[in-house]
């Protein structure tokens, strides 16, 4: 990883639903600002229970439709060093959040960040967890997403760039 780039990682639970999507989304708006020399970007989960699977098949599906391929993705748990590795952590949902919490050093938990309050026009905190329900809400998420990463990138861009 290099220190040169800013190193941006999405978190949800499993890392096969919110998280791979948020890490695609992200990807394509760095990709459209031509940035993409700018930044690593990765996603994980809080549990390991999908270690090595590919994103759910209805969230690659979902995410398809919009221009999105999640498909080279592979769940992995967060990590200790991930929270020195990465410059900005950004949790799905309070749960993820206070997770990342309680296992961040507090010097750098400053880092991390809930995704949806960056397009606040949402009007939504939390990003919700698709996987038990319809597609409705795969659509939901992968929407939410594409619009939280384009404010997030402009944020960045901001802070950063």
């Amino acid at each position: 990883m290099s220190k040169q780039k800013i190193n941006v990682l999405f978190v949800c639970m499993g890392n096969i639903c919110r998280s791979p999507m948020a890490e695609g989304a992200f990807v394509a708006a760095v990709s459209a600002a031509n940035l993409q020399n700018h930044f690593h970007i990765d996603s994980a989960g809080t549990t390991g229970y999908h270690t090595g699977n590919p994103p759910d098949a209805r969230m690659q599906a979902t995410a398809k439709t919009r221009g999105l391929d999640l498909s080279r993705q592979r769940s992995r748990k967060v990590r200790p060093r991930d929270f020195t590795d990465f410059d900005y952590i950004i949790a799905m949902d309070r749960d993820n959040y206070s997770d990342l919490m309680r296992q961040c050093p507090q010097h750098l938990q400053n880092r991390i960040h809930m995704f949806l309050p960056f397009a606040p026009e949402l009007n939504v905190a939390e990003m919700p967890d698709p996987y038990y329900g319809g597609s409705d809400g795969f659509i939901y998420v992968c929407d939410a997403a594409i619009q939280a990463a384009d404010a997030l990138l402009s944020t960045i861009r901001e802070e950063r760039l």
